[in-house]
């Protein structure tokens, strides 16, 4: 089989069908199959997926077991050659898998390839960056200072805005929302790491290719759009919560350092996780 597609789901159908939709053309004529892997959301998905889309596999958590492992549990149930891993409220357009698919066959060492990623609007969502160092908890997509001062080059450094993101390049990481991975190279690096249960999993998992001598490839000829759920209103403190703990998991993976060094680094991350559980808690509801 040339494609397994792995749509980890968590309460939110309409975003599911809707990518669904999109998927349909671009898999016609494909030897492909579909995997939802639904963390238990109680929301009816599997037994509507059932009646609306018999085609589509469904793997139906009894429990929210986190990103990463839902991606593994796809991996582990799915054969094609190529695997590609959508958070369900993208959208691709039209010859978006094709283009991905031809890069990874024209680059033998490329092991994942991500799309341009756009918003609803058509901007440009940073999805293509360098490899966060000791300062890109300050400096990242949604940190204030990244706001305040969008042209420093701690920000730009990351987030690769002086390269206008329209030629195809190998990169150091992708944004997880859309990848397509090369499965001989998940079975020789191994799959997600579970000890992230949301966000910074696709970073550890684009390091882990590069320092097999992989590499990740940007495809700008390939667009998704990108429904970000949490990118308006108030989003829960659990997600908050877990990207903080992502970003400590990480360094103490990628960089470790002396134990009071480390902790350190982690006080600093907790400090603004709790700033932003508090800006959280004063935004809107959604």
């Amino acid at each position: 089989m040339e494609l397994s597609v792995v749509l980890v789901h968590y309460k939110s159908p309409e975003a599911l069908f809707t990518c669904l939709d999109t998927l349909a053309p671009e898999l016609a004529g494909r030897a492909a199959e579909v995997l939802v892997v639904d963390n238990d959301s109680r929301d009816g998905t599997p037994a509507r997926l059932a009646a609306e889309r018999p085609a589509v596999r469904v793997i139906a958590n009894a429990e929210n077991v986190g990103y990463a492992r839902a991606v593994n549990q796809g991996l582990a149930a799915t054969s094609g050659e190529f695997v590609l891993v959508m958070n369900p409220d993208c959208e691709v357009r039209p010859g978006a898998i094709a283009a991905l698919l031809a890069r990874l066959r024209a680059h033998p060492r490329a092991a994942i390839a991500g799309p341009r990623i756009e918003n609803p609007d058509g901007s440009l969502e940073y999805s293509a960056r360098a490899f966060p160092d000791h300062l890109t908890f300050l400096f990242n997509r949604y940190s204030l200072l990244t706001r305040l001062f969008p042209r420093n080059r701690w920000s730009r450094r990351y987030l690769m805005t002086d390269w206008d993101h329209a030629s195809p390049r190998a990169v150091d990481w992708l944004s997880g929302a859309c990848l397509l991975v090369r499965r001989a190279a998940a079975a020789q690096v191994g799959g997600m790491d579970e000890a992230f249960f949301m966000f910074n999993e696709d970073v550890d998992w684009c390091r882990r290719m590069v320092l097999a001598g992989f590499e990740n490839h940007y495809v700008p000829d390939a667009v998704v759009v990108h429904h970000i759920g949490a990118s308006r209103g108030r989003v829960a403190p659990r997600v908050i919560v877990s990207r903080h703990r992502g970003m400590i998991h990480y360094f103490r993976k990628h960089h470790p350092a002396h134990p009071l060094v480390e902790a350190l680094a982690a006080g600093f991350i907790w400090l603004r996780a709790g700033l932003m559980l508090a800006h959280n808690a004063l935004r809107p509801r959604a």
